[in-house]
């Protein structure tokens, strides 16, 4: 294995009981739920972790672009941390630039920015209140608080989240792409509060990608500059090619959406009035190369894997853990299941999983010093069929044309070019087609390519090839391979008139010939 981290799962006593994932109060004794908030703290401290620093005194040193459950999970608990141990150096300011952010706005400044995180495993639950975000940014028309807050001596880092479409960069040549930085959007804001910062005497900053693509560093790296020199400012691109740092990152925690019930739960089971929580798994990881242009945060004293050589662990995530998602979540939609871990309990799902990661993603991933696939893969099941955090099917549905690009076509490619087998990343991509040409009113929300992608999925009811033609996602290579192609038509034709079960059945007989 390569260092994961598996956190220490505490027991809390609430109610005289024990929490566990099917646990409920031992006490007869009614409590009202305490409405979380920096005066009830004192209170919520006897059923849960709560931040024992100062959060008045820390400094505001890193923007968080993105606020949503991933962020909540991950990097706002290192930095939690890093407080709770005594480093007042750092703290986040949550960033919302879209409209829809106003909700996530509204829950954090209700409760002095607190929030509590669920993490649960099997058969236990762990529940903490987290003070890392100290303010959140509400800014989706007027942007000048937040190119101010970037120009500002205290910021160093500037982080997001803001999914794999939000980046302005083509998926096939890496370039920067105009047409993607809109006014308004992530890059260009950023590009003008840089442009602030140097004109208020240049402090060095870092730029920090925590979203899942292959070289984070290096897209969000191409998109700034892009940006930039779409500004035509020479002097403002040179500043940010000498002070301005983009460390590549990999970063890991299933985080599924809040469901009412988790907010039911909180309340009933532990007492704690919380408007939007969030729920992950225990495990955690985040690597990430040790670049940092200002101030650098204490890797050490953090559970982080620091390295060089970033691309090993990259790979393995992208191409196992988020392709492993993306490829059950369109099958399990359309076979009627609703939640990750019981699709992974159905057979012919789990094994075709299974037969995915090791039949085809594995050999197109480099040998490295460290790293165990067989143990990841195994490692990967347990945590798909994890029956705690409801993760939820459709909650990997959405976008579908940003993350295949990234997580499985690379897959294909080196299989393709290797004449290798394709035929389960096939019939996942098959599994794509049928979902989009399914109801138009189906929720499929942010995916930037949503219109093409469903227009290529009817063409496909007449034309089943006609749907590799959505180069914008596949590019030439898999419509020009006669073996894909026809492992694809055969898959769609499977999941089209025989259902989900037989296509996996005769994609693993074919799998295993």
């Amino acid at each position: 294995m390569f260092g994961f981290v598996s956190l220490d799962i505490c027991v809390h006593v609430v109610y005289g009981a024990d929490v566990t994932s099917d646990s409920t109060p031992s006490s007869t004794t009614a409590v009202l739920p305490a409405a979380l908030s920096a005066t009830t703290l004192d209170a919520i401290a006897a059923v849960a972790t709560v931040p024992a620093y100062d959060r008045s005194a820390v400094r505001r040193s890193i923007l968080h672009i993105g606020v949503g459950g991933f962020h909540r999970a991950h990097l706002a608990t290192y930095v939690d941390e890093l407080c709770g141990a005594g480093n007042t150096d750092w703290s986040i300011v949550g960033v919302g630039l879209l409209p829809n952010d106003e909700a996530m706005a509204a829950a954090l400044h209700a409760q002095d920015c607190l929030y509590t995180l669920i993490a649960r495993g099997r058969g236990t639950t762990q529940v903490d209140v987290i003070g890392s975000i100290v303010d959140f940014m509400l800014v989706p028309t007027d942007h000048a608080p937040l190119i101010d807050a970037i120009a500002a001596p205290d910021t160093q880092i500037v982080s997001m989240t803001i999914t794999e479409g939000g980046y302005p960069i083509d998926d096939t040549t890496g370039d920067f792409n105009a047409d993607k930085c809109t006014p308004g959007s992530a890059f260009d804001v950023i590009v003008r509060g840089l442009d602030a910062r140097r004109q208020a005497g240049g402090a060095p900053i870092t730029i920090m990608s925590c979203d899942n693509i292959m070289g984070n560093g290096k897209v969000a790296r191409a998109a700034t500059l892009g940006a930039a020199q779409a500004m035509g400012n020479a002097e403002l691109t040179s500043w940010i090619e000498s002070s301005v740092s983009f460390p590549n990152s990999m970063v890991d925690r299933i985080t599924p959406v809040t469901s009412p019930s988790d907010i039911a739960w909180l309340a009933d089971e532990i007492g704690i009035s919380d408007r939007w929580p969030v729920v992950a798994e225990p495990f955690r990881q985040w690597v990430i190369e040790d670049r940092f242009a200002g101030d650098r945060l204490p890797l050490e004293a953090l559970d982080v894997i620091v390295t060089d050589d970033i691309d090993p662990y990259e790979l393995t995530k992208l191409r196992l853990l988020n392709a492993g998602h993306s490829c059950l979540a369109y099958l399990a939609s359309l076979d009627g299941f609703e939640l990750v871990d019981t699709a992974m309990a159905d057979p012919a799902l789990g094994q075709f999983v299974e037969a995915l990661l090791h039949r085809e993603a594995k050999p197109t991933l480099p040998a490295a010093a460290g790293i165990d696939l067989d143990d990841y893969i195994a490692s990967l099941i347990e945590r798909f069929s994890n029956p705690a955090i409801g993760d939820q099917i459709s909650r990997l549905c959405f976008d579908g044309s940003s993350k295949f690009p990234k997580f499985l076509i690379p897959t294909i490619r080196a299989q393709i070019n290797g004449d290798h087998h394709v035929g389960l990343s096939a019939l996942a991509l098959a599994g794509w087609c049928a979902y989009l040409s399914q109801d138009p009113d189906i929720e499929i929300s942010h995916d930037p390519l949503l219109d093409e992608a469903r227009e290529h999925a009817q063409r496909s009811i007449n034309d089943p090839a006609a749907f590799l033609q959505f180069t914008e996602v596949f590019g030439p290579e898999l419509a020009a391979s006669p073996v894909f192609s026809a492992a694809f038509t055969s898959a769609l034709s499977d999941v089209r008139t025989a259902g989900v079960q037989s296509a996996i059945a005769n994609a693993l007989q074919e799998a295993t010939d």
